[in-house]
């Protein structure tokens, strides 16, 4: 790759647009949730997914429902709602963000999965 061609990939890294909003997992088996908030949705599933793949995941409940249930076949992830916070300053995001988090864990009686 010339200097050139690189620079272009960085600037377009750099300036890609990433999807922010709150996602749950859950085992169709036991009817288990879990919901978290997400600065960037699409690599926070394949963060997710990988660290489970790898018997590690920070939440206990949640690998033992993936161990238990037939791994990615048993859980699905799913977007509940993605946020339109680009405007809005770094406090009012993170103020949407947990507002959104405790709405979403009482809607669907579920758990934080991560923190």
């Amino acid at each position: 790759m010339d200097k050139q061609s690189r620079r272009d990939a960085i600037r377009d890294f750099k300036e890609r647009t990433v999807t922010r909003g709150v996602y749950a997992v859950r085992c169709a088996a036991t009817g288990q949730a879990w919901v978290a908030v997400s600065r960037n949705l699409g690599a926070d599933q394949n963060r997710l997914w990988s660290g489970l793949k790898f018997g590690g995941y920070v939440n206990k409940d949640v690998q033992a429902a993936w161990n238990a249930h037939g791994g990615e076949a048993g859980l699905a992830y799913e977007v509940l709602e993605v946020f339109d916070d680009g405007a809005m300053s770094p406090i009012g995001r993170s103020d949407l963000a947990k507002a959104r988090l405790a709405h979403w864990r009482e809607a669907l009686g579920a758990r934080k999965l991560v923190g």
